[in-house]
Order: C-alpha cells, then structure tokens, then sequence
C-alpha cells in the first residue's frame, strides 16, 4: 500500500472515532427502583453531525434468555446539537426481591456519513450497569459498604458482602498498597482478589462507585 494510502486510511478512522466519541451517555450505571415504573437515561450529541441510536439491556455473561426490560426509544436519529431520553421499562421477569439484580444496558452510536469511496464508518458501543433494585429492601449503599468484611487466605484477598446491594469498588488497598484490577461484589457473595507480591499489613481501605458514578468514602477493616 502507497504511503498517502496509509495516511488517508488513518486519517479516515481517526476522523470517525474522534465523530464517535461526540456521542455522551449521561451515566456510567442505571439503577432502577422496583417502586418506579421506569428508569431514565439521557443521550447528548454535542457534535456537529447525526447519530443513529440503538440501545437494549441484556443478561450478564452466562444467564441464559432475553433481559426482562425494554428500553424506548430502541432505535431512533439524534440529530447534531440535540439529546434525547432512554426510558427501560420492565417487562415481566421473575426477580428476586429481596436483593438487586444486574444486567447491561448497550447504547450503540452510528455516525451519519454521506456514502463515499475509501470511507471507514465506526460504531461504537457503550456499555453500562443495569441494576435493578428492589423496592423492599433495607439498608443503603453506603452502609452495605461500610459493613463490608474482609479476609487473606494466602496471596488472595477476599471481599464479604452480607448486603443486599451490588457493590462496585473504586479502590482497595492492603497496608498502604493499592490492589489492581478489582471489580464489583455480588449480594450475599464474596469476591477474591489477588494480591501483589510483597503486600503486608492488616489494614484495608476501599472505596466503592456510588448510584451517580462518584467515589464514596474511604472505609476501613483490619483483618
């Protein structure tokens, strides 16, 4: 391939994404009241050309079968300069109600190009929590992470959540030194992390993302 090929082609799929990422979901998480008919989520563009809009919820990895919520508009143009709101909707489902229940919600953003030769069109999805909450159950999030316990069983540190809500970790820390790649404890569940080598000491710290994506508090544990 000719050099100027190489460019245009480059120039072309920096072009699309930089178009692409004009396109702002207004939330990294949907929670939905179980006392509510539906949730609400906002779409902006802010770029200067159109978007096609496509969005729906699914089950997490390994649960079988169609997600019991429909999301409105499912398909629909967000014209240059506009926004417009997702509604989700539960429809039917079997969940439990006395803990809350994840699932994805996938908002998928297609730029409007005029068809043209040598052209590349780039979709990009966006892909956020879906937690479904109970309008039953007690407690709040902030408390469910305060109450967290925790444990070490060798080079793995483990997470006790006797909560009822999902809890997504911001940070955790053992003895001053920050754990990687930590994730989310399930309700009434555990959750096992690994630890650097050369990590000593007893004191943990955490802090969890809260229902508007912000940090929480720092907590603390000594095992």
């Amino acid at each position: 391939m000719k050099l100027w090929h190489k460019a245009l082609l480059c120039g072309l799929l920096l072009a699309s994404l930089g178009a692409s990422a004009g396109v702002i979901v207004g939330g990294t998480r949907v929670i939905y009241n179980g006392g509510k008919k539906e949730a609400a989520l906002n779409v902006k563009n802010p770029d200067k050309v159109a978007y096609l809009i496509q969005s729906w919820a699914e089950n997490p990895e390994g649960v079988q079968g169609k997600a019991p919520f429909v999301v409105t508009p499912p398909l629909f143009r967000l014209n240059a300069g506009q926004d417009n709101v997702l509604r989700i909707v539960r429809a039917g489902g079997n969940l439990a109600e006395d803990k809350e229940s994840l699932f994805w919600l996938n908002v998928k953003s297609i730029p409007s190009t005029e068809k043209a030769d040598n052209t590349l069109q780039i979709a990009v999805k966006t892909r956020i929590k879906l937690i479904y909450r109970p309008a039953g159950i007690k407690g709040s999030l902030n408390d469910a992470a305060k109450n967290l316990k925790w444990q070490r069983s060798g080079n793995a540190l483990q997470a006790i959540n006797n909560s009822p809500f999902y809890l997504s970790f911001y940070s955790v820390s053992l003895g001053g030194k920050t754990i990687p790649n930590v994730t989310m404890v399930a309700p009434n569940g555990t959750v096992n992390f690994t630890l650097p080598a050369g990590v000593t000491g007893s004191a943990v710290s955490w802090k969890i993302i809260n229902d508007y994506g912000g940090t929480s508090d720092t907590y603390q544990f000594s095992l």
